[in-house]
């Protein structure tokens, strides 16, 4: 078990940083995997290879290299040239132009804003975007001792950040969840939690992603039956809070409906820093998630 535990972990850890990794445009034949700075008329995309910088540009679905090769020791600035041929009519001047990321970037925006009264100026790269999400669903409680394996009921609400341009893929999520108590097993827990969640699927519909569970805070209230020397039978009750980094791994899909979104989740599957109880995992939540 703690082979596997290793070996997801490496998974889940692989996974995502391949998530992190720019899209990946072919461009003359030549295949990049780029950062998109600027969206808009002009679309600016960069990123660093061999430790170079390397500028394009995209315009009617046509992509272009920004150069500035140097010949016998002056630069040639091409990279002028392509953008006055871009932005014909537009009265910038690429004169006082330098080939920077930030230079770039201003004079591209500038261009965006002149042909499109709509165009929100991206000067920053980072779009942050909210959501709250509402869910139900049942639980056995794996992580705890639960010799029935009886299953109970939950609720939650969890609230998410998300970075819709730069890090499409990732966001954190904090979440607070509240399982109750059943016949067979008198356990009641409140926890709040802070989790990371990489979509591995990703597209106007609908996105699948893996959830680690990284950090919690549990308070939960336990009554155990014991029999005393007559044989009477007397209830204890154990309350208590703690603080954990379990890493718990788990599955979820957020559909979109309308306005919002259907979510689905298979949570806590393993966990990697934490002991369970031997028996099938089952904890399964659907809910609803709003943008705010």
């Amino acid at each position: 078990m703690q082979r596997l535990k290793s070996l997801l972990f490496v998974l889940f850890i692989t996974v995502a940083s391949i998530g992190f990794a720019q899209q990946t445009y072919t461009i003359n034949g030549e295949s990049l995997s780029l950062k998109t700075e600027v969206s808009g008329t002009i679309d600016l995309l960069w990123n660093t290879f061999n430790k170079q910088y390397r500028y394009f540009v995209k315009k009617d679905g046509q992509y272009y290299e920004l150069i500035n090769t140097r010949v016998d020791g002056k630069y040639q600035e091409q990279y002028k040239s392509t953008l006055n041929d871009l932005t014909t009519g537009s009265g910038l001047s690429t004169d006082r132009l330098r080939m920077t990321l930030a230079g770039l970037r201003n004079f591209i925006n500038d261009y965006n804003a002149s042909v499109d009264p709509n165009y929100d100026t991206n000067s920053q790269t980072v779009a942050f975007e909210t959501r709250l999400g509402f869910f139900g669903g049942v639980t056995n409680n794996r992580y705890t001792a639960n010799p029935q394996n009886a299953t109970a009921p939950l609720v939650g609400i969890e609230f998410e950040i998300l970075d819709s341009k730069l890090l499409p893929r990732h966001a954190i999520v904090f979440q607070f969840r509240q399982s109750f108590a059943v016949e067979d097993f008198d356990y009641s827990a409140s926890q709040l939690s802070l989790n990371y969640r990489f979509k591995f699927v990703k597209s106007a519909k609908v996105d699948v992603f893996a959830n680690a569970r990284l950090a919690t805070y549990t308070y939960s209230r336990t009554v155990i039956t014991n029999t005393d020397p007559a044989q009477n039978s007397v209830d204890q009750e154990i309350t208590g809070g703690n603080l954990q980094a379990p890493i718990l791994l788990g599955l979820g899909a957020d559909i979109k409906l309308g306005k919002g979104y259907l979510m689905l989740a298979y949570n806590d599957i393993v966990g990697l820093t934490i002991d369970d109880n031997g028996e099938f995992p089952v904890d399964f939540t659907l809910g609803c998630k709003f943008n705010l």
